[in-house]
């Protein structure tokens, strides 16, 4: 590792920083993880599981996707 690398990490915000990132990441997996069991989508629940994305695939899938997919079952009719 260069010396530049060592000194950013080294910085005392760094440890700050990461840590936020982590609980933000965190959150929103776990948010997004729910919805999309709940919404019985296995597709999006292991994209979501799979692919580290800082919260951006997530936040896609509980404000867009899932609202879309549930407007989507509502207009599809039942049948007996």
């Amino acid at each position: 590792m260069s010396p530049e690398t060592e000194a950013f990490i080294s910085q005392p915000w760094f440890a700050v920083v990461v840590a936020i990132i982590v609980v933000w990441t965190t959150v929103w997996k776990g948010l997004a993880l729910w919805r999309a069991a709940k919404d019985d989508n296995t597709l999006w629940f292991v994209l979501l599981l799979v692919f580290n994305t800082v919260g951006v695939l997530e936040i896609v899938y509980i404000f867009a996707i899932s609202p879309m997919n549930k407007k989507i079952a509502r207009k599809t009719p039942v049948k007996k």
